[in-house]
């Protein structure tokens, strides 16, 4: 085994662990990153959860049942008609992993013209040595005076029931299953468990939402989840909130889901496949934490400061397996600043203005408080709402549901949260975390020109309703 010193060494590359590799680079330092994932035919795929099994699969099977749902339910309003209209699942497969791969070979070129140097296998750590720590890099081990770790997470199981992928399925078996259920159960009314039931059902599979929560989307602003419940049963989800799994079986038939209803009544739902997604916890199986005494909190997750230090000098931590939402741009974020706090600059990362998203039809997005939570901080705040469906391009678009909502300070009219159910909820937010960004007033978006016709102008009117002077509607 041969030895190589390094500035710095990224334990995982996902967009924690890569974007910091790539920004230390940037600045000067020799870098390497680790990364043990695998493609298909064991060559190196990084990219993390997100890229390989999360948010860019997940978008492509979203985008490609969308389309099948759009033919067979809505083009014909735009005179476009196709008869007998099939899905090939195993295609659309196909595609999904095409676009992951091209993720995953993306980032092995900026590796390339960042000069990172990459190591395909686990990173753990072999032990402190004066002026920094050794780390097996698969079957090398390297030296590193800085050390950044952005392990990740992985799916939480359900007790009793752990993944088999074939029956019971994290999210990496629901992006593989190779063929529409019949019927589908989903534990879990999150991110993960909406996107996926709403991709089978757009193909044909009954699909059963099972939540423990007695709210639906309890961390969403209440107006927008009650807009997103209205309409996910229009569309055919069978939310059922308040439930208490009790048992889950697996036969060669299927899984029987026994369980408790709010009214705790005995239910047994029986499905052809049960998604379970309650939850992530921090990954750091195979770390070797011990060997250089790195602290974990309760939850397993790594213990850092507000500014991604650890208990050790020179090892610090981001993403998935520190505190916080697990979310990839707040990965990427931390991984930037903590590149920068090494170099001597000074990185940061708001919390505060970190963009939430889900991807069903209609987007979800939200950025800031919800009302609930400015009601519970007592704090006075106006409200501005505007439905897409007094907007010109919504309306040409064919996709009118949900609206803007924009809160804001009653006196200082500073804006304090946007919420957003509609269409392209994800980039509309954008703009709303700019401004909240620059401390902006509802003023400030009001008075600023958007192009017409655009959906961008909902955000508009929206800051305009909080003066109650919206211009159409």
């Amino acid at each position: 085994m041969s030895t190589k010193n390094f500035d710095v060494v990224v334990i995982g590359g996902g967009p924690g662990g890569y974007i910091a590799a790539i920004r230390a680079a940037q600045l000067g330092m020799n870098v390497a990153c680790i990364d043990e994932w695998k493609n298909a035919k064991g060559g190196p795929a990084p990219g993390g959860t997100c890229t390989n099994v999360g948010c860019i699969p997940s978008k492509a099977l979203l985008q490609s049942s969308e389309h099948y749902e759009h033919l067979n339910h809505h083009f014909a309003e735009h005179g476009i008609t196709a008869d007998n209209v099939q899905i090939d699942v195993a295609k659309m497969l196909a595609r999904k992993d095409l676009v992951v791969k091209q993720n995953n070979d993306g980032i092995l070129y900026l590796f390339k013209k960042n000069k990172v140097t990459f190591f395909h296998g686990r990173g753990s750590f072999v032990g402190a040595k004066e002026g920094g720590y050794e780390i097996k890099a698969g079957e090398e081990v390297i030296q590193a005076k800085q050390v950044i770790v952005a392990t990740g997470s992985n799916a939480r199981a359900l007790p009793g029931a752990p993944f088999d992928e074939e029956f019971i399925l994290s999210n990496d078996g629901a992006l593989r299953i190779g063929g529409t259920p019949k019927k589908l159960g989903v534990i879990g009314a999150g991110v993960i468990g909406l996107e996926m039931g709403s991709v089978w059902r757009r193909l044909g599979a009954e699909v059963t939402v099972l939540e423990g929560l007695p709210v639906f989307l309890g961390a969403v602003d209440e107006g927008v989840a009650k807009e997103a419940a209205k309409v996910f049963k229009k569309q055919g989800l069978d939310i059922q909130l308040g439930v208490k799994i009790s048992e889950v079986k697996t036969a060669k038939s299927g899984v029987t889901v026994s369980y408790a209803d709010a009214k705790g009544e005995a239910k047994s739902l029986e499905v052809d496949k049960l998604i379970v997604s309650i939850g992530r916890v921090p990954n750091t199986i195979g770390l070797n934490p011990e060997a250089v005494g790195l602290a974990l909190d309760e939850r397993g997750a790594i213990v850092v400061d507000a500014d991604c230090r650890t208990n050790l000098p020179g090892v610090w931590a981001v993403g998935d397996v520190v505190r916080g939402p697990m979310l990839a741009h707040k990965a990427e974020e931390e991984g930037v600043a903590v590149a920068e706090r090494i170099a001597g600059q000074h990185g940061h990362v708001d919390f505060d203005i970190i963009p939430w998203v889900i991807y069903t039809s209609p987007e979800i997005a939200w950025v800031g408080k919800t009302e609930q939570q400015l009601k519970a901080e007592g704090r006075a705040y106006k409200a501005g709402q505007f439905p897409f469906m007094a907007n010109g391009r919504a309306r040409a678009l064919g996709d009118t549901t949900g609206f803007v909502k924009m809160l804001a300070d009653a006196k200082t009219d500073e804006i304090l949260g946007v919420h957003i159910i509609g269409p392209f909820a994800s980039e509309l937010v954008a703009e709303c975390v700019v401004a909240m960004a620059f401390k902006a007033s509802s003023e400030d978006i009001a008075r600023i020109c958007h192009a017409h016709p655009s959906l961008s102008e909902s955000t508009k009117e929206a800051a305009l309703a909080v003066d109650k002077r919206t211009l159409n509607f």
